[in-house]
């Protein structure tokens, strides 16, 4: 009977390890492009639980470690982005509810991540809940942020290459100012039963967007999360999603992993907490994804 030692490449376990460390080798040598103006891009899908959150902050904090300028607006006011990036967002806390309606700006507001040297956070507050209300009311309702922000990067002392702004898992008004600042959406999709179901509907808003508010609006980037290889329903979400948008869905495919979901309750990100992790090392590659097509586009 012929035994195998699980490091002498013949087990499975052998050859995942060996296959991750390959792929980070490959990944710690890729110099990611720095974008030549400030990339605004929104995470959006109205399904909760789909990694829209997770996504932002990992994607963030995987371009800023490799040298880019980021800034993460929060603008659900479960707070969850400020916790993952260990900024402060207690009710009192200075937020993106003050720059929406118009008593602060950016710059006023903004915190700098302890995850990363170039990580920028502009926190949400418990207040951003009932800012849908307030917004009804107020002169260039859905153009809020994207003043805001534009006034921040004209300002800026050094340049930023990426905005990320996450989104609430609903399509009002905070939403549609998330969409009107931005000239790219991110998508995640979950690799599992009913994926698609609702997408449809977030494609036409973002249509009307870009009809009517923001003609620069455009889908860049679906990324696919939650993925389990060893189930069929996952395989044949991907193979339909990859159908639907060849162009915009990335390679890389964000697996289901403990280490991902834990990380915010330390305050962290994955690219921080366990850098080593395969759930790390897929957020590294989707955001090598998105520098190399922003510097084809």
């Amino acid at each position: 009977m012929t035994t195998h030692s699980p490091y002498d490449g013949s087990t499975p376990l052998a050859r995942e390890v060996a296959d991750i460390t390959r792929r980070r080798q490959a990944v710690e040598a890729q110099q990611f492009p720095l974008p030549s103006s400030a990339r605004v891009i929104t995470v959006a899908n109205q399904k909760g639980g789909v990694g829209k959150t997770t996504t932002t902050v990992n994607l963030a904090a995987a371009l800023a470690r490799q040298g880019a300028h980021v800034l993460v607006i929060d603008l659900d006011p479960q707070g969850n982005a400020s916790t993952a990036l260990g900024v402060e967002h207690r009710a009192e806390t200075p937020s993106v509810y003050d720059v929406i309606v118009g008593e602060a700006t950016i710059d006023e507001v903004v915190q700098k991540s302890p995850e990363f040297e170039r990580l920028y956070c502009v926190p949400a507050t418990i207040h951003l809940a009932g800012a849908e209300i307030e917004l009804v009311s107020l002169v260039a309702r859905e153009q809020r942020l994207r003043t805001a922000v534009e006034l921040y990067l004209a300002e800026a002392d050094d340049p930023v290459h990426y905005v990320f702004i996450d989104c609430p898992p609903s399509l009002g008004l905070l939403t549609i100012n998330a969409f009107v600042a931005a000239r790219e959406v991110l998508i995640p999709i979950q690799c599992e039963y009913y994926a698609l179901e609702g997408l449809s509907q977030l494609l036409n808003s973002i249509q009307l967007i870009e009809r009517h508010l923001n003609p620069e609006l455009r889908v860049s980037t679906i990324l696919l999360t939650m993925y389990d290889a060893r189930t069929n329903l996952a395989n044949q979400v991907v193979a339909d999603v990859r159908e639907h948008f060849p162009q915009q869905v990335l390679n890389t495919l964000i697996p289901r992993s403990v280490r991902i979901s834990e990380a915010p309750s330390y305050g962290q990100t994955v690219i921080s907490y366990d850098h080593n992790s395969p759930g790390s090392l897929s957020y590294l590659e989707a955001a090598a994804e998105i520098a190399m097509r922003g510097a084809v586009a």
